[in-house]
């Protein structure tokens, strides 16, 4: 596959995986009675009991490809990219606000893109700047109209939910280079198998969250309440944890570091067109800019990875 399919491919990929993990934005808003240890428990009991299915025929095998390094690491991006991830999201958006914490999260390409400007044959950081402050700038927009109404809650709450945005900023970021590197150096085990032991790492660690879930504000629901937090889980793991995760590992072996930072903003955009439609309303002025400013920003992000290869290209 040559240099130009690839990225395509890669972008496609990135794109599809934005769409489904955009649908984790509604779900604390569909049930909102329930706090961020019984989503985090259901989703990913759901993401580890469908994973252990699909990847049973191939277990035996798997297992003794795998060394303890290989154990460590998943149980590590178990926890940085959906457990602990997951918790802080949610709970940053019921303490600090939705605006807050898109504006905090909205901040994970730029950190990824950074980190990536690091390794080996990455495009220079130099040449990543139109495309960085691009980002910066729709970040700025999708928070700026929510963040110039005053919040509501106490001075208090404002703060735990900042920390927990800046929390889950770190640890998705954690994630994404570490899970990024991760496949590159893996030859005997593809990016499906690998999401899905990712799956069964992270429904072993859910099972540590039942008892607290249970603990922690468990009371009042009804049975329904109950039927719906689990349809709202079990669609959540499949369609975002499992589906949604085939099209990111695609990806991150098909792009660059550099350029999978950018992919993110792809879950951002989408989750802001999920809430336009269950808001049913039109974006904003500034909302409609922030649509805009992420656009041009992947786009120069594309130009800056390709300007190498057209070079070499003209050079020969």
């Amino acid at each position: 596959m040559s240099d130009g399919k690839r990225t395509l491919a890669g972008i496609a990929c990135g794109m599809a995986a934005g769409a489904l993990w955009g649908l984790v934005f509604l779900a604390p808003e569909l049930v909102r009675d329930f706090g961020p240890l019984h989503l985090a428990a259901g989703r990913y009991l759901f993401y580890g009991l469908i994973s252990a299915i699909l990847i049973a025929p191939r277990w035996r095998r798997l297992a003794q490809n795998l060394t303890r390094r290989e154990w460590l690491a998943l149980a590590w991006l178990a926890l940085a990219g959906n457990t602990l991830y997951y918790i802080l999201l949610v709970s940053a958006v019921q303490t600090g606000g939705i605006a807050m914490t898109s504006l905090v999260i909205g901040f994970l390409p730029v950190a990824v893109t950074i980190v990536g400007s690091r390794d080996r044959d990455a495009v220079p950081l130099r040449r990543l700047v139109p495309s960085l402050l691009l980002c910066v700038a729709g970040v700025v927009c999708i928070g700026w109209q929510a963040l110039a109404v005053p919040v509501s809650g106490s001075l208090g709450a404002q703060v735990a939910g900042l920390l927990c945005a800046i929390g889950a900023l770190v640890s998705w970021t954690a994630f994404a280079v570490g899970n990024s590197r991760w496949l590159a150096r893996l030859d005997n085990v593809s990016g499906h198998d690998w999401n899905l032991l990712t799956g069964v790492v992270t429904g072993v660690q859910a099972l540590v969250l039942v008892p607290l879930a249970f603990a922690f504000g468990s009371g009042g629901h009804s049975p329904a309440a109950w039927a719906q937090l689990a349809a709202i889980c079990a669609g959540v793991a499949l369609l975002a944890s499992i589906v949604g995760n085939v099209f990111w590992n695609r990806m991150s072996r098909l792009l660059p570091l550099t350029l999978v930072g950018q992919m993110i903003l792809f879950e951002t955009l989408f989750a802001l067109v999920y809430g336009f439609l269950w808001e049913q309303r039109l974006p904003t002025p500034f909302e409609s800019a922030a649509f805009a400013l992420v656009v041009l920003s992947v786009v120069s992000c594309i130009s800056a990875h390709r300007k190498p290869a057209a070079v070499s290209a003209s050079a020969a």
